[in-house]
């Protein structure tokens, strides 16, 4: 008896894992599919992509490189440049405040330490378009328009990257290191700067990622803000590329520009990649 269930609970968990590795195989290949099929269209002609589907690759890869990276309308490796900068600084700064944010509130214990919390959580639940008017209005009376300060300091301020640091260091830092370190005269800067981050670095790259995307995507806010060609971020060209004289729309080079405008994310997801899955483990679930 024992061995047949045995066998019996080695089929069942054979039949698990085989139902769970196709799941996962065929969400990856839909996944990558619509890479692929941008990679196959960057390489067609805007002839070709009128004429229909296509699933292998075509011959004016480079023609659409040569013609995208020279257009006139718009300037490529500026507006790479632009949103990379962007990017980067959202990045650094959104991870930094809001892990020191999440440190002073877990660390702390003072009379509004809950109504702090709720209130972060609450400004949460408000979606950046509600606030797009009196933010532009504040702008323009600051004369802050065609500036890149709007679209990064209010970064500090991200009450999702927050709840994400406060529920990691709940799982991961013990109180007594912290008052360990008050004993040996560790101001808290320096406590927060040489002992609690280097603990947090799986979520700090976790979201050091998604905020970079985040902000390396944004349209909505930069669009009102930007207008003067050499400030222009990476969507607002692409949006113009897309809007242009349908006599002079070239479909290859937009699928081009797609393309080239997704390399950098790519290329910081490699780098960071290695602490993603250790990362959101840790920070979602309490040890």
């Amino acid at each position: 008896m024992k061995n047949k269930a045995n066998t019996k609970g080695r089929i069942m968990l054979f039949c698990a894992r085989f139902v769970a590795y196709f799941v996962l195989i065929f969400l990856s290949a839909l996944c990558l599919f619509s890479f692929y099929m941008l990679i196959i269209n960057a390489s067609r002609s805007n002839a070709e992509l009128q004429a229909g589907f296509a699933g292998w690759f075509s011959t004016h890869f480079i023609d659409n490189l040569t013609n995208a990276w020279n257009d006139a309308s718009i300037n490529i490796p500026r507006g790479m440049l632009n949103s990379f900068m962007i990017a980067a600084a959202c990045s650094i700064l959104t991870t930094y405040f809001s892990a020191l944010t999440a440190y002073g509130i877990h660390v702390y214990d003072f009379k509004l330490k809950k109504p702090a919390f709720y209130f972060i959580m609450a400004v949460m639940m408000i979606p950046p378009q509600v606030s797009a008017v009196g933010f532009v209005h504040l702008c323009n009376t600051l004369k802050l328009t065609n500036n890149y300060l709007p679209l990064i300091v209010p970064s500090i301020a991200a009450p999702v990257v927050f709840f994400y640091m406060k529920q990691y260091l709940e799982s991961v830092l013990p109180m007594e290191m912290v008052e360990a370190a008050r004993i040996d005269g560790s101001g808290e800067f320096r406590t927060f700067n040489q002992i609690v981050l280097p603990i947090m670095k799986p979520a700090i790259a976790v979201q050091m990622i998604f905020s970079f995307v985040g902000s390396w995507n944004n349209y909505f806010i930069p669009a009102l803000l930007l207008d003067k060609a050499e400030l222009k971020t990476v969507p607002i060209m692409i949006a113009q590329l897309r809007s242009a004289d349908y006599s002079k729309f070239d479909m290859g080079k937009v699928y081009m520009f797609i393309f080239l405008a997704i390399l950098p994310v790519i290329v910081v997801y490699i780098i960071l990649s290695r602490s993603i899955i250790r990362g959101a483990t840790a920070g979602a679930v309490k040890g």
